[in-house]
């Protein structure tokens, strides 16, 4: 049989999560805050880049490809 949840409904397994203190500034554009909040944010950084990495090796094979796509041909 498994166990009930705790009567406050939070799940027992998991700690409780600190609360984030983000740093906001009203003078902030969109794209500012975009960068901050998706792109240079430590929790999302190893996702970005695998993505960098993965984009990278794509355009040096397109490059190699480019460069000795000849020698792939059979003559």
């Amino acid at each position: 049989m498994s166990r009930r949840a705790a009567p406050s409904g939070q799940p027992m397994f998991l700690p409780p999560q600190p609360a984030k203190r983000v740093i906001e500034d009203p003078n902030e554009s969109s794209f500012s805050r975009f960068l901050r909040t998706e792109v240079y944010a430590p929790d999302k950084l190893p996702g970005n880049l695998s993505i960098v990495t993965g984009i990278g090796i794509f355009l040096a094979g397109i490059a190699a490809v480019r460069t000795w796509g000849d020698l792939m041909i059979p003559a």
